[in-house]
């Protein structure tokens, strides 16, 4: 694996698990009111169009990092919906 991979994967790492502690409080908290639909329906379109270009371009980091953070984002799209 090459440096410019690895750079690829630590970036990819970081803001992906970013999303986590928003999807933990609001399990915990059963409540999502502060987060707004209409950036989580944008956000994960851009994630969708950026796995589309990562499996156009076979790379591995942003393959990864795009599947990752969309199911993280779809996870609180639900429980946003669910605790409405």
């Amino acid at each position: 694996m090459d440096l410019l991979t690895i750079l690829g994967l630590a970036a990819a790492s970081l803001t992906t698990i970013a999303f986590l502690p928003q999807m933990f409080k609001t399990w915990q908290t059963k409540s999502a009111k502060d987060v707004s639909f209409i950036m989580l329906i944008t956000f994960m379109s851009g994630l969708s169009l950026w796995l589309i270009y990562g499996i156009y371009l076979q790379s591995l980091p942003i393959i990864l990092a795009n599947s990752v953070t969309l199911i993280f984002n779809f996870i609180i799209l639900w429980l946003k919906i669910k605790y409405r």
